[in-house]
């Protein structure tokens, strides 16, 4: 069995064509879209991926907005900062990049953010909004999982889904959404991690696997129903190479896969420029 590829960057591209659409509507009623960054320090991997996202703004024609803070800023001022993207009304949405240098409460500075331009979608308002079914931005890399499979009829509704991680960006807020009862969800979803014992066997009965623990090779073509959905979510670094959580060897066995390059990365992305393009339309 060779696994039909879950292309990301294909589907990606789509998404930015409509955005671009939207985009160029509320342009023509007088709305420039705006999307800020927050950046503090010199972390490599940060400043490539920010500057990935506003290279991502100008191709929809999304107007960028970046306030770059030293490492040695204090807390006072990245709040400060913060307080001004909220009170910019030409900033419909942002994002404060992390993870923030040592000596920083992550906490007290996401929690700052006005919850309606959170791009990221996980401000607890926000979280609270997903588990209650209300509107709101949906977490981007969630979101981005479900739009692939769903784009490329992988049977999720009714069907067991097991997501590997809990972490506050993919695991906990992808198992509520692929829980709820709406398009391309409507599943039972089974949520495991690398503390539990038997962690192989779980996923072993998953009809589509979500891989979202941070540990190259993770899932090996053993732990894999034949036919499964199988989507790398969770990366790793091996010097500059980045590794996904699902050995390769697993196209053997997958009936849908991911690639390690141009699948779940490029759908996070999209989502970004998609929720703030309805941050904008919500505010008009």
């Amino acid at each position: 069995m060779t696994a039909t590829l879950l292309d990301g960057e294909l589907l990606a591209a789509r998404i930015r064509a409509e955005v671009t659409d939207r985009v160029a509507r509320l342009a023509s009623a007088g709305i420039t879209v705006g999307l800020g960054t927050i950046l503090v320090g010199d972390d490599g991997p940060s400043a490539r991926y920010v500057a990935m996202k506003h290279a991502d703004c100008e191709e929809v024609g999304i107007t960028s907005f970046h306030e770059h803070l030293p490492a040695d800023v204090t807390q006072a001022e990245i709040e400060a900062t913060v307080a001004r993207f909220n009170a910019n009304p030409a900033i419909h949405a942002y994002l404060v990049q992390l993870p923030l240098p040592a000596g920083l409460d992550e906490e007290r500075v996401l929690m700052a953010v006005d919850p309606d331009k959170d791009v990221d979608g996980l401000h607890p308002v926000n979280l609270g909004r997903l588990v209650m079914g209300a509107p709101g931005p949906l977490p981007c890399t969630p979101a981005g999982i479900v739009d692939l499979l769903h784009a490329n009829d992988v049977p999720v509704s009714g069907r067991h889904v097991v997501v590997i991680g809990r972490g506050l960006t993919i695991g906990r807020p992808l198992a509520l959404l692929l829980a709820m009862k709406r398009p391309g969800c409507n599943a039972a979803v089974t949520v495991v991690h690398t503390g539990v014992e038997n962690m192989a066997d779980l996923v072993r009965h998953g009809d589509v696997v979500v891989a979202a623990a941070g540990r190259a090779g993770l899932v090996t073509p053993d732990m894999v129903k034949p036919g499964a959905a199988v989507v790398g979510a969770g990366t790793s670094w091996e010097g500059r190479k980045l590794l996904s959580d699902v050995d390769e060897s697993v196209a053997e066995v997958a009936g849908w896969i991911t690639p390690r390059l141009g699948g779940v990365g490029p759908m996070t992305r999209a989502m970004l420029l998609r929720n703030a393009v309805r941050a904008a339309e919500r505010a008009s």
